[in-house]
């Protein structure tokens, strides 16, 4: 058995050769194998990322509810004011007119017909009273219960601010091995034009498995990604595309990370320059302005990565266009 698997290693090799030059099944030959540097930086850059994501939608969605109960609280201290009002008249009546009893008042009657009518009319003031009295107290319960629920999402906001806080630091400690600092980011690009990717009905983004085909090569990605690779397309980014790729870490392997080349043909083993790199900042720019609406990680592109908890910071890898990503833009999806 060893020597025909080694007989056949020249054919093997001639195969791969003619796929290589006519671009069957190949894998492009200048995209970083390992995106993100090391295996210990990409986890920690693919958690800090999720978890930013995470305590921002929870952020957003808490502010969401404060200001609709913002909003019913107003709603209930005008019901409140008109009904403590009531209320008033209620007891300013009583206080002018004494406290009768309601059968003297009956008893003052001069006829049957006057006594029937004073007493239903008793019952309806009585009844009337009673149920304004009723709705003050529930009214004042319900402000109560509101403006503690108010308070409840203060106490998340600040509790998402703090996790928001911390992963922004994780991150920045990560990312200390492979960035000397702040980056500018990219013009162009400036449009949000991508359609949202499905998010569950608490707006978390679902779990989501290497589970359809990907246009791209011969191997599978998650829906999510297919989703942001053809916004991207339907936004003008029609260059060439690779996205699967096994072996090795990172999130190709997972069918969540997708290589854009910058040059027209394809995967080039030089630095973009002129229509090539702006053609990389404005890709890489859009992907950073519709990363809520797709569900992005981060994105590497001309020696600068894109974390949601960072922002835009210079990144070097090691030299190379594909490991300082001067040749393609990388995307990283949720």
């Amino acid at each position: 058995m060893p020597v025909r698997r080694y007989a056949h290693r020249p054919l093997i090799a001639l195969l791969a050769a003619v796929a290589l030059l006519l671009g069957v099944g190949a894998v492009p030959a200048y995209a970083e194998p390992n995106e993100g540097g090391s295996k210990k930086l990409r986890d920690a850059l693919e958690a800090t990322a999720k978890a930013h994501i995470d305590a921002k939608r929870k952020l957003d969605g808490s502010k969401k509810r404060q200001k609709q109960m913002a909003k019913e609280l107003s709603a209930m201290e005008g019901r409140l004011n008109e009904l403590t009002a009531m209320v008033g008249e209620v007891a300013a009546q009583s206080y002018r007119v004494g406290r009768l009893s309601p059968a003297a008042v009956l008893l003052d009657s001069a006829t049957p017909e006057a006594f029937v009518q004073r007493a239903a009319n008793l019952d309806m003031m009585a009844q009337r009273d009673s149920r304004r009295i009723r709705e003050l107290t529930e009214a004042r319960e319900q402000a109560r219960q509101a403006k503690l629920a108010i308070n409840a999402e203060v106490r998340e906001q600040t509790k998402q601010l703090a996790v928001m806080a911390k992963k922004k630091k994780e991150a920045e400690a990560a990312l200390a091995a492979v960035s000397s600092g702040s980056g500018g980011g990219f013009s162009g690009g400036s449009s949000t034009s991508a359609k949202p990717a499905p998010r569950n009905s608490d707006g978390s983004w679902p779990g989501e498995s290497c589970s359809v085909d990907d246009p791209t090569t011969s191997g599978c990605i998650t829906p999510r990604t297919l989703h942001a690779l053809k916004q991207t397309q339907a936004a003008g980014y029609k260059r060439h595309v690779s996205c699967y790729r096994s072996g090795g870490s990172g999130e190709h392997p997972k069918g969540r990370a997708c290589d854009f080349s910058a040059a027209t043909n394809g995967f080039e083993d030089r630095t973009a320059t002129g229509g090539d790199k702006s053609y990389g900042d404005s890709l890489a720019s859009w992907h950073v302005r519709n990363a809520d609406r797709l569900g992005v990680l981060y994105v590497i592109w001309y020696r600068q990565i894109w974390h949601p908890g960072t922002g835009w910071r210079a990144y070097s890898g090691s030299g190379s266009p594909a490991a300082d990503h001067t040749n393609h833009v990388h995307l990283s999806m949720y």
